[in-house]
């Protein structure tokens, strides 16, 4: 059965995962660069855009394991770009990606405002859902066929998911970095009781937590 699985989802140690002020000069907020340094460092991100060069190691093998066995990826609109609104004004506008983006899946983005999907190269498509966070979780996993569907951002979207018990795995890449403020998983209502720490690993750069949802698919490992 289909998993659905939080990936290398970076956290400051004071709780951002994004920073204030989206736009289109800082695509994950002021000061977003900080959290996410370390992705951009290693081999796996290259590799999907297609690039040589990056580092190996343990972050290069949690984010190869955030990407093997992803069939569909879910991602809430701030993700996908800064553009708010209706999608007439900005209809050009296809993600921070360019022609080839790393996905290389459908890609499901929820949104108020319908649009035509986008289809780029290496088989990503970019669907827009307007009929909630149910409604893209069903369609992603009968996109994924089988495979885990991917929960990739924002902080917003993440928590949607976590308060509505959808979240069977849970990967945070906790980053020792002070933000002060910015947008984050862990406020409001969001429980996460039901989960347990299963696997936690340190590099350099960043430490690794993996949490299971008690009783769920990925409780074996």
């Amino acid at each position: 059965m289909a998993r659905l699985r939080v990936q290398n989802f970076a956290i400051t140690v004071d709780g951002c995962s994004a920073g204030p002020d989206q736009s289109l000069q800082n695509p994950g907020g002021i000061g977003g660069e900080r959290i996410l340094g370390w992705v951009h460092e290693t081999r796996s991100f290259h590799r999907s855009f297609g690039r040589d060069g990056g580092q190996t190691g343990v972050d290069d093998d949690f984010m190869a394991r955030g990407i093997d066995g992803i069939g569909a990826t879910i991602m809430g609109r701030n993700m996908f770009g800064p553009i708010r609104g209706r999608w007439e004004d900005s209809d050009e506008w296809s993600g921070w990606w360019g022609d080839e983006p790393p996905f290389h899946h459908p890609v499901f983005v929820l949104t108020h405002h319908p649009r035509d999907p986008i289809a780029l190269g290496g088989g990503t498509v970019f669907h827009f859902v307007t009929g909630g966070i149910e409604d893209a979780l069903e369609q992603a996993v009968e996109a994924a066929d089988g495979a885990d569907v991917r929960v990739g951002g924002g902080p917003a979207t993440v928590r949607q998911y976590l308060r509505a018990g959808l979240v069977d795995e849970l990967h945070l890449a906790i980053v020792p970095v002070l933000l002060g403020r910015g947008e984050r998983v862990f406020d409001d209502d969001v429980l996460t009781t039901d989960f347990e720490c299963v696997e936690f690993v340190s590099s350099p750069s960043v430490a690794h937590a993996r949490f299971v949802r008690v009783g769920g698919a990925g409780s074996g490992g």
